[in-house]
């Protein structure tokens, strides 16, 4: 587990800035997919998009109400599942399909003392700092709620104005838990260069899900080839050793890092049979598919765990331009 420090860099192979991702519309015949008015953030539009997407396991990233690249390619992704024309564009035999039978897009919850238990810290830069805490959990609890929830935590308190996030406040959330299909065991994981997606496939070559990605850079390409999975570790540490690192500080030592939700590697680590390499989550979901990495391959915290029950010792890793 060395080579997963995020880049703050905008890579090249991350695929188009949500600037500059196709400028989709919503159906003119499906008036209730509009995206919302600035200050009515639980209407329907983008963020019924994104849900019913997240549902499907054609996964946005971060649920945010907004749509951007990460939309596009996941709308792209359950186009081609569903048979059809694979635009990235949100037309009426696409809206059909997402939407027939599909439940609210946001739904009431009432905040459990354990969902905000903490204890809550703020996260240190620098790595011999991280290694001193006990634990890397979350910063608030709103990032916890939203990690939860799969949103970001913008979204929730724009879902939500006034709220404290307390425990016993019943507060509006994307509805992405409630009745939502499991995955079956993938035959294998494909990891898409030039979509900046990572894909769960089945025995006959069917996507199963997908899910947005950030991988690799200039400086650390990713090992294009046929890889196999070695094993799952679950809130994994982190073993810092800035040899391995081109930008470390020349003065940063090895360090061993806590396990936590805000560990660079997140909350799960999926171990490849290349060396020093894996798929693992991350501690800022709104960078996936954004930005680069030192050559691993990284996920939302949410997705990543979503894909590590998915495989198993041996399934096929395909890294691909």
């Amino acid at each position: 587990m060395s080579l997963c420090l995020p880049l703050p860099a905008l890579s090249q192979q991350a695929g188009a800035s949500a600037s500059q991702a196709p400028r989709a519309a919503p159906p003119a015949d499906a008036p209730s997919a509009s995206p919302p008015a600035e200050d009515d953030p639980r209407a329907d539009g983008w963020l019924r998009v994104q849900v019913l997407l997240d549902r499907a396991h054609f996964s946005p990233g971060e649920i945010d109400g907004v749509f951007g690249s990460n939309t596009a390619r996941a709308i792209a992704g359950f186009q081609r599942h569903a048979g059809l024309d694979a635009s990235g564009e949100l037309d009426a035999a696409t809206w059909r399909a997402l939407t027939d039978g599909a439940p609210a897009p946001t739904v009431e919850r009432t905040i459990a003392a354990a969902d905000v238990a903490g204890p809550f810290v703020e996260m240190p830069d620098d790595m011999e700092a991280k290694a001193k805490l006990e634990a890397l959990g979350y910063e608030s609890p709103v990032e916890a709620l939203g990690e939860r929830f799969h949103a970001s935590p913008d979204l929730l308190r724009r879902l939500n104005p006034g709220a404290r996030f307390a425990a016993g406040e019943s507060i509006r959330v994307p509805n992405v838990l409630d009745g939502v299909a499991p995955l079956p065991q993938a035959g294998k994981v494909v990891v898409d260069k030039s979509d900046a997606v990572i894909m769960l496939v089945d025995a006959a070559d069917r996507v199963l899900a997908q899910y947005p990605a950030t991988m690799g850079s200039e400086h650390d390409p990713l090992p294009i080839g046929e890889w196999t999975i070695n094993g799952v570790a679950r809130d994994p540490v982190f073993h810092y050793n800035p040899d391995l690192f081109w930008d470390a500080d020349a003065s940063d030592d090895k360090a061993v890092i806590p396990a936590g939700p805000n560990n660079p590697v997140g909350v799960v680590w999926v171990d490849l049979s290349k060396p020093h390499y894996g798929i693992h989550g991350t501690p800022e979901p709104s960078t996936i598919g954004k930005t680069a990495s030192h050559g691993c391959i990284r996920m939302t915290n949410w997705s990543a765990r979503a894909l590590s029950e998915a495989v198993a010792p041996g399934t096929v890793a395909v890294l691909r331009e």
